[in-house]
């Protein structure tokens, strides 16, 4: 069993993806390619996006929630699980749970979006909203004590990890050599287990990180040599919105990923009208962050690279969107 002080190995990762089976499904990838792309970056420059919006529930989260869930013992699951999310993990969790044949108490930020929180409910969660989202850890630690759920962490811990590196592993296999890949930063979960498989498998691929300028806890704790928190998320990027990094995912950042790079609340507007005017994808703003990263500070040295992008997430509605890229929200 992976513990805390452990790398998770490529025979953990495949087992974890053939544990899940059915339960989740391999999500597509597509060479981008057209003119409005090659405007932004050049025409030298080949981008292959992993499509894990695609994936069940609309976002890559339901694979670490599964592979937590099911590594409970029957009787600990018995009791339920709860989860803190601004939407996408809170989905994931409901989504399992209902699976499992569990009960799911989520705890989700009053700003949440409508969309998500009618998602939740869909798959049969209870929702408990908070201010915001530190007070949304504190009040998913009272329902732990109160009721006895296991919590389900949104990005930290090793099955957690293990179910975000089917991904890395799955990408790598898709799509053969990389020069770098750019993966979307919230607390870390996804980053960390994408670079853990796919520098065992691709030890020459650069890993590069984005995070929000307003949501930049991982590029701090990179910079400080240890996990730090913000004082404050202020980003249209909510699903990237964690207010701190955590021992294990972080430990794993600073080992397997080459860098961290911020891109603006603008440059995350940019990279959603790209991807939905070039492909068709009306995504959420942190599934344009690796665009967005591709587009801005990425650019000029990864020009003429082979470049893996991964599109993360699209629990978004479609008034959101549309008043996103007009600059209302």
């Amino acid at each position: 069993m992976t513990n805390y002080g452990e790398i998770p190995a490529l025979d953990s990762i495949r087992a974890a993806r053939r544990a899940l089976a059915d339960l989740i499904t391999e999500t597509p990838v597509w060479r981008w390619r057209g003119p409005a792309l090659a405007e932004a970056i050049g025409e030298e420059t080949e981008v292959l996006l992993k499509l894990e919006l695609f994936q069940y529930t609309g976002s890559f989260k339901p694979r670490g929630a599964l592979t937590v869930m099911r590594n409970l013992e029957p009787a600990a699951l018995a009791h339920g699980v709860t989860a803190v999310s601004a939407g996408n993990h809170a989905i994931a969790v409901a989504y399992a749970a209902q699976l499992l044949g569990a009960s799911a108490k989520v705890v989700m930020p009053k700003t949440a979006n409508p969309f998500r929180v009618a998602e939740c409910r869909r798959y049969g969660a209870e929702i408990v909203f908070a201010e915001n989202v530190q007070d949304a850890f504190i009040r998913v630690e009272e329902i732990q004590e109160a009721e006895k759920r296991i919590f389900v962490h949104p990005f930290e811990g090793p099955f957690t990890i293990l179910g975000t590196a089917t991904i890395g592993l799955e990408f790598a296999t898709q799509v053969g050599e990389l020069d770098a890949v750019i993966i979307p930063i919230g607390g870390g979960g996804l980053i960390a287990g994408m670079a853990t498989a796919l520098k065992q498998v691709q030890p020459r691929c650069l890993v590069y990180g984005v995070e929000p300028t307003g949501a930049d806890a991982m590029y701090r704790s990179l910079a400080a040599g240890s996990p730090q928190s913000i004082p404050a998320v202020q980003t249209i990027a909510d699903s990237l919105g964690a207010p701190m990094t955590l021992p294990y995912s972080f430990e794993l950042c600073r080992r397997f990923v080459d860098e961290v790079v911020l891109v603006s609340d603008d440059e995350l507007r940019q990279a959603m009208a790209l991807l939905f005017s070039s492909m068709k994808l009306a995504v959420e703003p942190a599934g344009a962050a690796a665009t967005a990263a591709l587009c801005g500070p990425l650019r000029q040295r990864l020009r003429g690279k082979r470049v893996g992008v991964i599109v993360c997430g699209a629990n978004i509605d479609s008034m959101t969107f549309g008043a996103l890229l007009k600059g209302l929200v």
